[in-house]
């Protein structure tokens, strides 16, 4: 049998008005496609545990969030963690849920993934001393954006390198020029690659 957290309740109860419909229906899918998945709290925020972290979600001020430990390999290009942590994108009602059948089937697959103890594949690390190799379509971005050049420019190497790599990475070229856009927008903010799981951890 699952096994609920009073924590998960009380992080629910707390949430805004908007988010507690989301976060309960997400919480209660989890649970009937993971009859014996465990709750528990990282970082902040809810997780579900079933052979390791299988699924999480959130809430902040104006959406909600959640996303798979193995999403790369569930939902691939139709992630849309450009627009929020996880893959789902910024919930900000009910609707804006996949449907029962969808995210049903999401969950399964993780399910299914951590039964068979798939690993999710790391880039692997490059050496210290490698050069930071810039694309051209994101050098051409850069010298038309002043604000996002700066910021691109005073990054550590590795938080160029996570960029870089979130914008390879796409298998798509509507999805490569989508990262390309919000990569600019967040970098013109002063922004990391990472910042809302930065914000995630200290809230």
């Amino acid at each position: 049998m699952g096994k609920k957290d009073p924590r998960v309740d009380a992080y629910i109860a707390k949430a805004a008005d908007f988010a507690r419909p989301i976060l309960t229906e997400l919480r209660e899918a989890v649970h009937a496609n993971c009859p014996d998945v465990e709750e528990t709290m990282k970082w902040t925020f809810p997780h579900f545990m079933y052979k390791g972290i299988l699924c999480s979600m959130a809430s902040f001020k104006q959406h909600a969030a959640f996303g798979f430990w193995k999403g790369s390999l569930i939902l691939g290009d139709r992630s849309r963690n450009d627009e929020a942590m996880g893959q789902l994108g910024r919930l900000t009602k009910r609707s804006d849920l996949p449907s029962k059948r969808v995210l049903d089937g999401y969950i399964k697959k993780a399910v299914a993934l951590n039964d068979a103890g798939v690993k999710v594949t790391r880039m692997p690390r490059r050496a210290a001393a490698a050069p930071v190799r810039v694309p051209a379509d994101l050098v051409a971005a850069l010298k038309k954006d002043m604000k996002a050049r700066a910021t691109f420019a005073a990054l550590s190497p590795s938080h160029k390198r996570e960029y870089i790599e979130w914008i390879t990475g796409a298998k798509t070229a509507p999805t490569r020029a989508r990262r390309l856009a919000t990569a600019l927008g967040w970098m013109a903010s002063g922004k990391v690659r990472n910042w809302k799981y930065v914000k995630a951890t200290a809230s």
